[in-house]
Parts: structure tokens; C-alpha cells; sequence
């Protein structure tokens, strides 16, 4: 049976579902790379120059693990999900790039994702995805059917019962310690309920940001994300707070921030990498939105390569204290 490899970084939180489903559905092996440790981190580091990227750093970290457990591995080009919606620079090449700091890496199963071309140029770039396991393009077209299903199953089940893409991952998995958990269902002795806004590849990776939710969580407060909320609902606060969308996933930042900032959470913490032109224009968008209502505490962390656990917990434990006077003062008066 053929082995397909997919790196547990950048967009996998996001599509791991579809991307399985529909390899699995034409008969090959999913192998996913371990969670990020220090080792991916430092191996990744070593192939490319220190000014790329903290998350691209770790992607070819996680390609490095996946080197002799695979015969290819799934690195997709994506351009833009969206129509005159564009991609940051690191997915348009990372093909490309990982061949070049790479090269004793299998077979690389690449496909150009850009639906500005048409739909047409999209099932044509599915179809010779597909190639690979099968030259019956009714078989292709029955996967590519069976993963959109998949991606839909995942996100329903994430913003309809309150799931992080790791906990709605375990649950389609069957794995046991995945417990099912609706929104509405939080403990009443909880302090209240933080908001963290970013990327899915910074949010859920802990090794990055050091275990951010948990600590949340530990502290006892609801944690809720960007993916607990529905398309219509990003897509409509994202208008509100921009204008319109104009970088692909700036609903994950933006549309996630300005929503939770007007529909009474206690705190936003918004996470972003150092670095990252995007990421600092989008979060400052939020910071502004968050100065305007004065209603909701909001801060941001910024991440990269040497942060200290130290830092961001000092961070965390300040902001977290913050939230729990304001709302001791609000129940005085």
C-alpha cells in the first residue's frame, strides 16, 4: 500500500480531514508527522536562512521526520480559496521550496489550489492529484466527493459543538479521550470566557506557544477559537471590521477578533509571528476595533523562534489577572 505523508503544520489543522479522507478513499496510507518538538524546530532551522519564518521553519521540520516513513509526501500549493482573496508568499512556493532545502525527501504530491483560474483548472489539478493511485477518473472524482463531505463534517462538528480542530480531529478518530462538548455546555464555575484569535498552525501547535489554551483552561476560564464560529459569522464580522477580505484565512484573525470583541467575551488574545507582515496588519485591525468599543480586554503575543515559556505565561497571568479585577469591580458596583 502506498504511504502518503502530511506534515502536522501550517494548513493540516485546517484540512487534515479532507486531505485523508480523499487519499484513503483511493487506497493509500495517511502517515501524519508527530506533534512539534524541539528537534522538528531545530532540524527545520537548519535548511533555511534565519530570516524565513517561524511556521515554514517547523513545516520543513515536520517533512525532515516524515523522510523515510513515506513514499510521497502531500505538500499542496495554495493560491486562494477565494475570489480576489490572496495567499501569503510561503504557500504559493512551498513545493518548490521544500524540494530545494530537501532534496532526500520522496516524491513530492503537489497541486496548484487557485479558484481566481475557474473551476475547470481546479478539477484538473484534482485529477492529476489523483493520477498518482489511479487512472479511473471516476475513482478521483468519488474522492475529491468524499473529502468535500469530510471538510463540511469537520467544520459542523467544530463550530456546532464548540470543538478545536485537535479535539474534532481526535472524535472523528474514535480515539477514546475525545469528549464531545456543545458550546452551551460549560461549567457554570468557570471565571469566564477568553477568545484566542490566529492562525490554526500558531493556536493549536503547543510547542510554539507553549501551551497557551491549557494554561487558559487551567486558570479556569472557556476557551474559544476562531473555528467555534460559523462561515456566515466570520465572514459578516470580518465585514464589519475591514470592509471585506483580502488576505486568504483573515477571517481566522479578524472576522474571529471582531466578533468575540462585541458578543461579550471577558478577553482576546490574538496570536501572531514575529515577522509576519500580514499577521502584524490584520491583528493591529483588531487591536484598533478593541480600542474603539473599550468593552473587551485585548492583547497579542507575538511568537518566534527563542520565545520564553517564561514570557508568555508572565503575559498571560497579567492579562488573565486583569479580566478577573475588572469583572470583581463591575460585580462591587
Amino acid at each position: 500500500m502506498i504511504k502518503v505523508g502530511i506534515p502536522r503544520a501550517l494548513l493540516y489543522y485546517q484540512y487534515y480531514p479532507m486531505w485523508k479522507t480523499f487519499f484513503e478513499e483511493l487506497g493509500a496510507e495517511v502517515v501524519v508527522s508527530p506533534p512539534t518538538s524541539q528537534t522538528i524546530l531545530a532540524s527545520g532551522s537548519s535548511r533555511v536562512v534565519s530570516d524565513t519564518c517561524l511556521p515554514v521553519k517547523i513545516f520543513l521540520g515536520h517533512v525532515l521526520s516524515l523522510v523515510d516513513k513515506c513514499d510521497y509526501i502531500f505538500i499542496p500549493a495554495i493560491r486562494s480559496v477565494k475570489r480576489r482573496v490572496y495567499n501569503c508568499s510561503k504557500f504559493l512556493g512551498l513545493p518548490d521550496m521544500t524540494r530545494a532545502v530537501i532534496p532526500e525527501l520522496p516524491p513530492i504530491l503537489d497541486i496548484d489550489i487557485d479558484v481566481n483560474k475557474g473551476k475547470r483548472k481546479l478539477y484538473q489539478a484534482i485529477y492529476k492529484l489523483g493520477r498518482h493511485f489511479t487512472w479511473n477518473p471516476l475513482k478521483v472524482r468519488q474522492a475529491s466527493i468524499a473529502a468535500w463531505q469530510a471538510h463540511l463534517s469537520y467544520n459542523r462538528l467544530m463550530s456546532g459543538h464548540g470543538l478545536t480542530p485537535p479535539r474534532a480531529i481526535e472524535r472523528i478518530s474514535g480515539t477514546p479521550e475525545a469528549k464531545l462538548e456543545t458550546a452551551s455546555s460549560c461549567s457554570t464555575s468557570t471565571r469566564g470566557t477568553i477568545a484566542i484569535i490566529g492562525h490554526p498552525y500558531l493556536v493549536y501547535d503547543e510547542h510554539i506557544n507553549h501551551r497557551l489554551i491549557h494554561r487558559v483552561e487551567q486558570a479556569g476560564y472557556r476557551v474559544l477559537t476562531p473555528e467555534m464560529l460559523t462561515t456566515v459569522e466570520l465572514v459578516s464580522a470580518t465585514v464589519k471590521g475591514v470592509g471585506g477580505t483580502y488576505w486568504t484565512y483573515e477571517e481566522d484573525v479578524v472576522g474571529a477578533g471582531v466578533h468575540y470583541l462585541e458578543n461579550k467575551t471577558d478577553g482576546v488574545i490574538g496570536i501572531v509571528v514575529f515577522g509576519c507582515g500580514p499577521d502584524s496588519l490584520m491583528m493591529d485591525m483588531v487591536r484598533r476595533h478593541a480600542a474603539r468599543l473599550r468593552a473587551t480586554a485585548f492583547t497579542s503575543l507575538t511568537l518566534e523562534e527563542h520565545t520564553a515559556e517564561a514570557g508568555v505565561v508572565t503575559r498571560l497571568e497579567a492579562f488573565l489577572d486583569m479580566i478577573y479585577r475588572r469583572k470583581r469591580r463591575q460585580v462591587c458596583v
